[in-house]
């Protein structure tokens, strides 16, 4: 199915692929982050549970907290590249469609110039 996913992407501009491929691999790197955010958080949570019992919360809640932040600041900026790159993908599929638009004129132009030299020659 991978190449169901791949095959919008045809007939593309190599920029147009490359910011693409720029805006995926921003995409993969912060759910990257954001699973390592993720497991530090859970591996935080998990000590503390265990300090709870010895008396450390205070600084241990914190850090979660802040993991915690951290893991919607990634969260939203995935959602943005998100964003982003569905934008990208529309203003080109209507650049795409313009192109189209504009070379069906300059065929028809192209013939018309034609007929009418033809016209002259006789």
């Amino acid at each position: 199915m991978i190449w169901a996913v791949e095959e919008w992407k045809e007939g593309l501009s190599p920029r147009v692929l490359q910011k693409i491929r720029e805006l995926e691999s921003q995409v993969d790197k912060l759910e990257k982050e954001h699973q390592q955010s993720q497991f530090q958080l859970e591996s935080l949570e998990a000590a503390l549970q265990k300090t709870e019992t010895e008396g450390n919360i205070e600084n241990e809640k914190n850090e979660a907290a802040a993991l915690k932040r951290e893991t919607q600041i990634v969260m939203e900026l995935c959602d943005n590249l998100e964003k982003a790159k569905e934008k990208i993908s529309h203003d080109l599929q209507v650049k795409e469609s313009q192109t189209n638009i504009q070379s069906g004129q300059l065929n028809s132009s192209k013939k018309d110039i034609k007929r009418l030299e033809q016209e002259l020659k006789r």
